[in-house]
């Protein structure tokens, strides 16, 4: 019998990276797939693994140095959307589908997730497994000094723009 796992993973101050949350195609992603990896210290790493999670390895370019497991997480609004706050020192932001793109630049300071687990199987193969999706996550950004000494300043001017654009093409 396959082991299923049924519990979400929560991970506090978790290392993100490669992060696509725009879902733009690459050369290891198709269009419209949102993901990012959570890096995992090896001990973490194993545990996680034995209890069936997708636990991927990235061989270091110098030899010298250890390798870094992670676990590839999806960003799907699909069936279960998740829920993701952009988080600052005054302010907590829920991000939307189409504004979730700006986590992929974004200077991001320390991040909390949860994730849920997918258990599937393929009926033809029987080949199985556990595909890692969001369910929630609080990204604490860096904010600079003009971010801070601004902050309490309204934003008048946009319901004025609204129509127009901000920049001249």
């Amino acid at each position: 019998m396959d082991k299923k796992i049924t519990r979400p993973l929560n991970i506090e101050n978790a290392r993100i990276g490669f992060r696509n949350f725009s879902g733009k195609e690459g050369r290891f992603n198709p269009e419209g797939k949102r993901n990012f990896c959570v890096f995992l210290e090896e001990g973490v790493a194993d545990k996680l693994k034995d209890d069936g999670w997708n636990i991927r390895v990235l061989l270091p370019k110098d030899p010298q140095d250890d390798p870094q497991h992670y676990l590839p997480v999806k960003v799907a609004y699909d069936f279960y959307p998740p829920r993701i706050f952009v988080v600052t020192e005054t302010s907590k932001t829920e991000l939307t589908e189409n504004a979730i793109k700006v986590l992929d630049w974004a200077e991001i300071e320390s991040v909390d997730l949860t994730i849920r687990p997918y258990n599937w199987k393929l009926q033809s193969s029987g080949k199985s497994g556990v595909t890692a999706y969001v369910r929630s996550m609080y990204v604490r950004i860096v904010e600079d000094e003009f971010a801070k000494k601004y902050r309490n300043v309204p934003d008048s001017a946009v319901s004025a723009l609204e129509d127009e654009p901000l920049l001249e093409e």
